[in-house]
């Protein structure tokens, strides 16, 4: 017997984003957003769409927030979204066919994102699995600040079909990200008691570099990949500098 879905996604500020990613999952049985504080019509888009759409403002990370999200889902399974993501109708229809008799708890999909107007196919970016389609009661996600995953003990299952990511549309969302990014990080890794130094935050980024472009293939990207090649590199080497200042800081308490 075919399960049904609950989708569910956090936003703050995302009109921009938020419509094509809600259109492309009107088939589901369930949508719920959970929004932190947005100054923008993201709620009014977000209605358009679903009468499910609640506030939370108390933000604690992306984890928390996304497992408070999770708490409002009422279907069998939860497929979890960003706003910049997009299920296209291969996806769709894979997903369907999953839930006629799912056999498995969690499912990894392959994840194809954009960077500045070009799918990347390299730079450590594909084929990105990343664990969005579960069983509600079977997993939820860790409390990282930024980067947080879905932790689960069950039975995994991969999907052939990708799932669309527009991100990094240009180079103002860039540069907007990479400080966000970098300070999050950055307090994550303090808040783990880890250290850094000047000439250990310009190693990480420079090996940033290197992996992306190089290792990763990067240089096959073209343009784009040489401009994800500086942005990780220079994201990096911000995140440890802001490490050792917050180290310094605290150690001069």
């Amino acid at each position: 017997m075919k399960q049904t879905i609950s989708v569910i996604i956090i936003t703050k500020n995302e009109a921009h984003d938020i419509r094509d990613c809600l259109a492309s999952v009107v088939w589901a049985d369930e949508i719920i957003v959970l929004d932190s504080g947005s100054t923008d019509d993201t709620l009014n888009i977000a209605r358009e769409f679903t009468q499910k759409v609640y506030t939370s403002t108390d933000w604690q990370g992306f984890g928390i927030q996304k497992n408070r999200a999770l708490a409002y889902a009422s279907k069998d399974w939860v497929l979890s979204l960003d706003a910049d993501e997009r299920v296209d109708k291969a996806l769709q229809n894979e997903i369907t066919q999953v839930l006629q008799s799912p056999s498995l708890d969690v499912y990894f999909m392959p994840r194809l994102s954009s960077f500045c107007g070009r799918f990347i196919h390299h730079s450590g970016w594909r084929p990105d699995y990343v664990a969005r389609l579960f069983k509600r009661g079977s997993a939820q996600f860790s409390n990282h600040l930024v980067h947080e995953r879905l932790t689960f003990n069950s039975s995994t299952g991969y999907l052939k079909q990708s799932l669309l990511h527009l991100s990094y549309k240009n180079l103002d969302e860039v540069l907007d990200k990479m400080q966000r990014y970098a300070m999050l990080g950055a307090a994550e890794l303090h808040a783990r008691n880890k250290r850094t130094s000047l000439p250990g935050a310009v190693l990480h980024g420079t090996w940033a570099f290197i992996r992306t472009y190089i290792v990763k293939l990067g240089f096959l990207d073209g343009v784009q990949g040489f401009m994800l090649a500086v942005n990780n590199a220079e994201t990096t080497y911000y995140k440890y500098l802001q490490l050792y200042f917050l180290s310094k800081s605290s150690h001069n308490l």
